[in-house]
């Protein structure tokens, strides 16, 4: 019977030595030559009837040491399992079990040692307790009168009239490369887009009033445009938008089109095509859904940044100690990609975060029951491809994308991944519920460098 042993070497990182004798590995390479013997192909000998004593002289070595490992592989994992002893990623082969010393002609007990890492207890803070705040943004008449004339705009009547006259004419244009007075390129393309005139500068906006289809003038991108548009623009063109030759770069642009768009009017039948699940029959009633729904937004917005925050605290301020020794040289040793000590130290330090957070989300999931069934990993998945595709009209068939899914919940790695969001989702879900934020009303300008900081 195998014999084990367990030994302190630091807090939390323990030795365990595993000694196994002939009677615990016999049975099982006795059993491992006869299966060899009846599958073996060796000429001189019908398969299925190669004698024992010839299989061990040519593979009984190989097999020897195969089963010796194997049975004190057993041995320990049986010993964790049996002592529910919690570890930090796998039992560590110390560098003196030299599998050398196995041999076949000379069975006896041998002894191999590993290295464990023990998890840490900790507790979970008290989220009822924890500083937490929500932030709130409050809907504007600003905003809402924004809104409504987007509303106006986007289901409004396209018109095309015959000169540019409005900062809100739509031009299409062509751009194309040439010398200040306006002769383009030799073989230089031309390249399209869809430009609000008020995308341009106050100067250049001067110049296209008045203009009419098929009419031209000659700009330079880093005087036509306002900065935002400028830099995609420039992107767009092939210039480089810090490069002031680029920036100097003439262009002949033509106006291809004038497009312009006639707002709706603020009447029941706008009211209806605009938002048709809610019958609503005043401009009053029309601005206080707006309202609402902005206000549902920023809530919504204002409930992830707190699971954000929430997330923080958890998976930096929950207090637990590591085997940081143990760990390292786990790391070292287990990488699938090469990996340094230098490499390590530096990512250690994320990587201890991330340690926390799964060992306090697994408990908070325990301690909840929190679950996630097949239809939310899959939901989930149904989701991320909805999230690629979503800008793309895909028609009214969507048959594709059931079976796209059933497709990727064959990858192990897509499955695990849909897993871990559904799950940490659950977990920052159940945190935010007995959380008690202060609110705070802030400015969507404030809101937004708020979230900046939290991506990552």
């Amino acid at each position: 019977m195998a014999t084990i042993s367990r030994e302190q070497i630091a807090p939390l990182h323990e030795r365990i030595k595993v000694t196994v004798s002939p009677s615990d590995y016999n049975p099982s390479y006795e059993s491992a030559l006869k299966k060899y013997a009846k599958s073996a192909n060796i000429p001189g000998f019908r398969k299925g009837m190669v004698p024992t004593g010839v299989v061990k002289k040519m593979y009984g070595a190989a097999v020897f040491t195969e089963e010796v490992l194997r049975n004190i592989e057993n041995e320990l994992m049986q010993y964790l399992q049996k002592g529910n002893i919690s570890y930090l990623g796998q039992p560590l082969p110390e560098d003196n079990n030299d599998p050398a010393q196995i041999l076949y002609t000379d069975p006896k007990d041998y002894t191999f040692s590993f290295e464990i890492g023990l998890k840490p207890e900790f507790a979970i803070p008290d989220m009822a307790k924890a500083k937490t705040t929500l932030n709130l943004v409050e809907a504007t008449d600003k905003m809402v009168k924004e809104e409504v004339e987007r509303f106006q705009q986007r289901l409004g009547k396209m018109t095309e009239p015959e000169t540019v006259t409005n900062e809100e004419d739509i031009l299409n244009v062509s751009f194309q490369k040439s010398d200040a007075a306006g002769v383009a390129e030799e073989g230089a393309e031309k390249k399209e887009n869809s430009l609000l005139l008020k995308y341009f500068s106050s100067a250049t906006q001067k110049q296209l009033i008045g203009k009419k289809k098929d009419e031209q003038i000659v700009l330079q991108i880093g005087k036509a445009f306002e900065d935002k548009e400028r830099d995609w623009l420039a992107k767009d063109l092939g210039l480089d938008k810090d490069n002031k030759e680029d920036m100097k770069q003439h262009f002949v642009m033509q106006i291809t089109k004038i497009g312009f768009v006639e707002k709706r009017t603020l009447n029941e039948e706008f009211f209806k095509e605009a938002i048709p699940a809610k019958e609503i029959k005043t401009e009053e009633e029309f601005k206080s859904e707006i309202k609402s729904q902005i206000e549902g937004y920023w809530k919504h917005q204002a409930q992830h940044l707190l699971e954000h925050e929430i997330f923080h605290i958890l998976s930096e301020e929950t207090k637990m100690s590591f085997p940081e020794d143990f760990l390292k040289r786990w790391l070292l040793k287990s990488s699938e990609k090469e990996q340094t000590q230098e490499s390590i130290d530096k990512e250690f330090p994320a990587f201890l975060n991330q340690l926390r957070w799964t060992l306090v989300s697994n408990e908070i999931g325990t301690q909840q029951s929190l679950n996630v069934s097949r239809e939310e990993i899959m939901d989930s998945l149904r989701s991320q491809l909805m999230g690629y595709f979503g800008s793309m009209n895909m028609g009214g068939n969507m048959d594709w994308l059931d079976s796209y899914v059933e497709r990727m919940m064959s990858d192990k790695q897509q499955v695990e991944s849909a897993y871990q969001r559904v799950f940490s989702s659950k977990v920052l879900a159940w945190a935010a519920s007995q959380a008690k934020p202060k609110e705070k009303k802030v400015t969507p300008e404030e809101f937004q460098k708020l979230q900046e900081k939290h991506q990552h």
